[in-house]
């Protein structure tokens, strides 16, 4: 009689950070060997994104022969819903998106960006794999949230991320204000992203709503040759320094 197969694994698989940058990071500068071999050897996949999923495993490929063909991997999307209401607000169940990790096979856990579950799409999964007993393997890989905390100068022993602000404008204000607040009572930094096109008018926010001591760190194009960081105090901020541009996601953090 066979052994029974083993259980396969569940990757979560970091990816470089340059989705919708114009610039494109060599992905060796931005993944280490173990992780880009580990990828090349997964042909299942839960994505966030099935097009930008091909064209990282294409860039992997590049370096790293893949275990099978680009049209014979398998690649499956997290439903729509998952991405606009998170994972733990719409109820999803993830179990079955792990039944080739059932079967035996290793599946990838992968988002557009940087490390998947973290301020993206796909903790559903990983919980999901570790209610079947699979085995979950974290890959080393940029993630923008500690690379831009890191370099913004305010306390790394102590911080929040929040996620995205509100796009209106009273509204982004009052919250700014709040995150303000709780971060010069308890000296707890406070993290969020923006999407490109809406950074002039988080800046511009910035620049109505908080005191003029309060420190503001800005990253944007983190791991590119491109990469802008700056961390100044308000007043300094409202001299007329430049934030990030209208092409390149950011990562803002403020504190004390």
């Amino acid at each position: 009689m066979n052994a029974p197969r083993p259980q396969g694994r569940l990757f979560l698989v970091p990816t470089p950070l340059d989705f919708g940058c114009t610039e494109q990071a060599p992905i060796t500068h931005v993944l280490p060997e173990a992780s880009l071999a580990s990828a090349a050897g997964i042909r299942h996949w839960v994505c966030e994104n099935a097009k930008t999923t091909r064209a990282f495993l294409k860039r992997v490929g590049e370096t790293h022969p893949l275990i099978a063909p680009l049209p014979e991997q398998t690649i499956t999307e997290l439903p729509r819903h998952v991405h606009k209401k998170g994972d733990h607000q719409s109820g999803f169940d993830g179990k079955p998106l792990l039944a080739a990790a059932l079967q035996g096979h290793d599946v990838g856990l992968i988002s557009e960006a940087g490390m998947p579950a973290v301020a993206d799409p796909g903790s559903s999964v990983v919980r999901a794999a570790h209610d079947l007993g699979i085995t979950v393997v974290p890959l080393v890989g940029p993630v923008s949230l500690l690379l831009a905390l890191a370099a913004s100068g305010l306390n790394g022993q102590n911080f929040a991320f929040v996620g995205y602000l509100p796009q209106d404008a009273a509204e982004r204000g009052a919250r700014l204000k709040q995150l303000e607040s709780l971060a010069l009572k308890t000296g707890q930094t406070q993290l969020w992203i923006e999407t490109p096109y809406r950074n002039a008018a988080m800046l511009s926010g910035l620049l109505q709503s908080l005191q003029a001591n309060t420190r503001l760190a800005i990253a944007s194009g983190l791991t590119l040759a491109s990469a802008h960081i700056q961390s100044h105090t308000m007043a300094q901020w409202k001299k007329g320094l430049k934030g990030p541009d209208g092409h390149t996601p950011a990562v803002y953090a403020i504190g004390p």
